[in-house]
């Protein structure tokens, strides 16, 4: 049986569920309980661990709201969510976690940039206007760099059944960044209904990995 632990960490208003697992000890037996298991087949055995892991911290973040069901995946590989919450799952390396609300929410999970990463992604995370904004921020600009990825990916998760199919990271910009907070500007190529609003994340450093959610 993959060996696991789970934890909580408060961010803004939410309590996130976390799951720190060993890759070395997952068996394919493990996914048996999910009752989607079949689905997972062909893919590989840390993107099962993964997937695992991710099931487990949503489990736990949806005993919150007495749901007792596992979410299974939709068409484009999201999880399902019980009719009346929200919830997002994101992965980063041997961690998983997950968070559920009653309004739209998204949380992301990265491992922080290398400097030579940083340079190597920074066009096509943020324009030059951001990447201005990001170097002239007090954080190392690896770090910021990071952050602002990671509020997108979150941005996008909280708000994908209203958003274009594939809006790219252009289309949410950074318009303010701090020691714990990021604000992001979505554009009609984003969603027309959030174009042009102003939408707060919480970030959080912990170690080497980086966490964001949709306040």
């Amino acid at each position: 049986m993959m060996i696991t632990v789970h934890t909580t960490l408060p961010l803004s208003h939410h309590r996130l569920h976390r799951i720190d697992f060993e890759l070395a000890t997952f068996g394919e037996q493990d996914l048996l309980w999910l009752p989607h298991y079949a689905q997972l087949a062909r893919a590989g055995r840390k993107r099962k661990a993964e997937h695992l892991a991710g099931r487990i911290a949503a489990i736990h973040a949806l005993s919150e709201y007495d749901e007792k069901g596992v979410p299974g995946i939709g068409e484009q590989r999201q999880p399902l969510w019980p009719a009346g919450v929200y919830g997002s799952i994101s992965h980063s390396e041997s961690t998983a976690l997950a968070v559920v609300s009653r309004q739209p929410v998204g949380v992301d999970l990265e491992t922080l940039f290398t400097p030579a990463l940083s340079d190597e992604l920074a066009d096509s995370i943020v324009d030059l206007q951001e990447q201005r904004l990001l170097r002239a921020a007090p954080l190392p600009f690896p770090l910021a760099l990071t952050v602002a990825f990671s509020a997108k990916e979150s941005l996008f998760k909280a708000w994908s059944a209203i958003a274009a199919p594939h809006p790219g990271f252009h289309s949410a910009r950074v318009i303010a960044i701090g020691p714990d907070s990021l604000h992001l500007q979505p554009s009609a190529h984003f969603s027309p209904r959030l174009a042009g609003q102003i939408l707060t994340l919480r970030w959080a450093k912990i170690a080497q990995q980086i966490v964001t959610v949709t306040q």
